[in-house]
């Protein structure tokens, strides 16, 4: 017997959970995130396998999906020094990099900032020839004095030729310096691809850093399993290839929450909520995969433009701050209220410590769960100052809030399945405006390990081809050999590697009878 662990890390809580060689949960378990996150992953590793149902050396795979990144952005913290090296001159001097970044985070990573001749037009010809001159002088600058750097050159995506002899350059000059390459990171847009390679720079050190601890972390409980990361698109990628493209991890644990939902229910279309301590995430499973947004997507207040799950996060959770105003009834303490609120603040991972179940002196949306018996949890009696008419307000003010979020993501009036998962879909009623069932699959609680658990390994490629000189067909063939081949440089088994998804749009506005192509294709993990 074999098992997979995933792990999943919230802003709440760490979930983990361990499945058999059929994908069946034989153990799982929660723990609140800690403010360092690592330790929170050793603590729920420990409660997993402390229920002594799993061997710890038939954990075959371990499965990690995690917000260090996020958190490091988000908090400009450990970020590691970036050089930008963008290929452009003179055709795109006009717009600098890092154009619309909040000034502290531009502070930390744009202190190294050249732009040098050379990249290339849409459909592959050359604007200029790269100046390895420049790009040489460049690296001896910042030697010993960035950890990594960003390479971006104007419309790489269609050539790459420029970002990749930039790098053999960079690597002589620089060592082992980690290297980002915009081409294999975003799509066309140069701002918002830019955004994204520096973004992926700056979290390069941040990532090795947590690969090491987690794979420390197992071997400690005497696992020696495979380990991967969950990515943004709801698939694995290998510890190395996270090391190399941390970026993909910023939304891998609403994706995690899709692709476990799926795969409990059974459904291969369906609007998910996904309630936490303190975010409720709504999206859309399209064929058993998170539907992608379509548009640029914000990271710490930077645009950017690679794969990102199409979502809405609203100020809804668990640990939702329930407010009471004046005329609505008594609450905790003696307090009364009209204009009752909801969120979006949330006592979060200290849920167990500030909500007036567990003794705290803070009106949560737990608390109100507890009060009209949804769940049984901490102490019932705390709440007697707390009449049912107004948490019934208030728990109506909660079901507005899901249905509001569930009409954006819809695009058609028809009703849609919805599947209730994370640790506060007790909040979620059994009826919902604009669903046709509300399905609350077993082991609902910890989806996002089981997604992360029993996700696939996946390669994807967006680009534009000129089909002046070759036909559609050999474009699309050659768009799904690079797809296949991301996948298997992400850990994917080849043998079972297919083509999940082709989007070919014809770009009009384009001469030269462009097409931009994206393709996705996903395996079973490599043995």
């Amino acid at each position: 017997m074999t098992y997979r662990l995933g792990i999943d890390v919230g802003g709440t809580n760490t979930d983990a959970v361990v499945l058999d060689e059929v994908d069946r949960p034989v153990a799982k378990a929660k723990s609140p995130t800690t403010p360092d996150v690592t330790s929170g992953i050793v603590r729920v590793l420990g409660k997993v396998l402390g229920q002594g149902l799993v061997d710890p050396r038939q954990v075959a795979y371990a499965m990690l999906g995690t917000t260090h990144c996020t958190n490091a952005i988000v908090e400009r913290r450990r970020l590691t020094p970036v050089a930008i090296v963008r290929i452009g001159r003179p055709a795109t001097a006009a717009v600098q990099p890092l154009t619309g970044w909040p000034e502290d985070l531009a502070s930390v990573c744009g202190r190294y900032v050249y732009l040098v001749r050379g990249g290339h037009e849409y459909d592959g010809r050359e604007i200029a020839p790269l100046d390895e001159k420049e790009v040489a002088r460049a690296c001896r600058e910042v030697r010993g004095k960035v950890g990594s750097l960003a390479i971006c050159s104007v419309f790489s995506p269609v050539s790459s030729a420029h970002e990749l002899r930039a790098a053999e350059i960079a690597r002589e000059e620089l060592g082992g310096v980690h290297i980002s390459l915009s081409h294999e990171i975003g799509s066309i847009g140069l701002l918002e691809r830019e955004n994204a390679t520096v973004l992926n720079s700056a979290v390069s050190g941040v990532a090795g850093q947590v690969a090491a601890a987690f794979e420390q972390a197992l071997r400690e409980r005497g696992i020696e399993a495979r380990t991967y990361f969950g990515q943004n698109d709801g698939t694995l990628m290998a510890v190395d290839y996270a090391v190399r493209y941390p970026i993909f991890t910023v939304a891998c644990g609403p994706t995690n929450s899709i692709r476990g939902a799926a795969f409990l229910s059974g459904l291969r279309d369906a609007v998910v909520l996904d309630v936490g301590g303190t975010t409720t995430d709504v999206g859309v499973l399209a064929n058993r995969f998170p539907r992608e947004s379509s548009v640029a997507v914000e990271i710490g207040g930077v645009r950017t433009n690679f794969r990102m799950p199409d979502l809405i996060s609203i100020g809804l959770g668990g640990g939702s701050i329930v407010r009471l105003g004046a005329g609505t009834g008594a609450g905790p303490g003696g307090r009364s209220g009209g204009g009752l609120t909801v969120g979006p603040d949330s006592v979060g991972y200290l849920l167990e410590e500030k909500a007036v179940v567990f003794g705290g002196d803070v009106l949560t949306a737990t608390d109100v769960a507890v009060k009209l018996g949804l769940i049984d949890l901490g102490d019932p009696s705390r709440l007697s100052v707390l009449d049912r008419t107004t948490a019934q307000g208030a728990h109506a003010r909660m079901v507005s809030m899901m249905e509001d979020a569930l009409d954006r993501v819809k695009t058609s009036p028809q009703t849609v399945p919805v599947v209730a998962v994370g640790g506060g879909s007790i909040l979620i009623p059994d009826r919902l405006a604009g669903a046709s069932e509300v399905v609350r699959p077993q082991h609902f609680e910890v989806a996002n390990a089981i997604g992360a658990a029993i996700a696939q390994v996946s390669g994807q490629v967006e680009r534009i081809f000129s089909l002046a000189g070759m036909g559609r067909e050999e474009a699309l063939e050659e768009a799904r050999r690079m797809a296949r081949d991301e996948a298997v440089r992400a850990g994917a088994d080849p043998a079972t590697v297919e083509i999940v998804e082709v989007d070919d749009v014809p770009l009009a506005y384009l001469p030269g009878n462009a097409t931009r192509i994206r393709v996705k294709a996903a395996g079973s993990l490599a043995g």
